[in-house]
């Protein structure tokens, strides 16, 4: 009942199919992740928590209905494909930066049924300068565990004008976040928006970080790989 209770305390509408969908996915996580490492929350009742209704968490803030959405560092498939078993009209694009992560998450789609779903394996800072992706999605999120500034300089460059970012932060994390707003203002987001909220069926916080798409970003950026990480903006 835990994943149950927590859908209906997030007002996200669900059924057999859903439901089976995401088991189908908890089953392929804990079997895989027997041969590499995925994740460290393997008990079933912290992955509802912990990973699903932690990905889902932002229809708190925002509507994601019809979105196109782009999972940045998605690892294990969070938070994309929680998202996209629940509100199946959002087009998905998983990208990861190792292929063994996207060909997990290859299985875990045919195996799901999921539709509308497509994985790409590169590093951000170089699909970002592809035409077909850069400024192309509604929606650009990550839960990676990254320094604000530098998930910034990595996700801003795919949201179209008008769009939104979105990161997932620790609760702890307001220090990091004020750090990132010459970041945020170079790369055209607009303010800097943190909402706290609980999760559902626990008492653990997450600060969810949100910045308006204000103008295109400029062309230099993202900078080159390694560049971001030991020098950011």
């Amino acid at each position: 009942m835990t994943l149950i209770n927590g859908l209906e305390e997030l007002k996200i509408d669900y059924d057999n199919k859903k439901l089976n969908q995401t088991e189908t996915f908890y089953e392929m996580l804990i079997e895989k992740n027997k041969v590499m490492n995925l994740t460290r929350i393997t008990d079933r009742e912290d992955f509802y928590v912990k990973h699903v209704l932690d990905s889902l968490l932002i229809v708190k803030l925002i509507d994601i209905s019809d979105q196109s959405i782009i999972d940045i560092g998605t690892g294990a498939g969070f938070p994309g494909i929680p998202i996209k078993i629940f509100f199946p009209d959002t087009k998905i694009t998983l990208l990861d930066s190792l292929n063994k992560r996207i060909l997990f998450l290859n299985e875990v789609i045919e195996k799901t049924g999921l539709k509308d779903i497509s994985t790409i394996h590169g590093r951000a800072e170089e699909v970002s300068r592809d035409k077909d992706h850069r400024e192309k999605y509604d929606l650009a999120l990550s839960r990676a565990v990254a320094n604000m500034s530098v998930l910034s300089e990595l996700c801003i460059p795919f949201v179209k004008t008008g769009g939104q970012f979105i990161a997932y932060k620790s609760s702890d994390s307001k220090q990091e976040t004020d750090d990132a707003c010459n970041a945020v203002k170079i790369l055209s987001g607009g303010d800097i928006n943190v909402s706290r909220y609980k999760l559902p069926e626990s008492e653990i916080y997450r600060n969810i970080v949100l910045i308006n798409k204000k103008t295109s970003t400029p062309k230099k950026y993202p900078r080159n790989p390694g560049v971001i990480s030991k020098n950011p903006l």
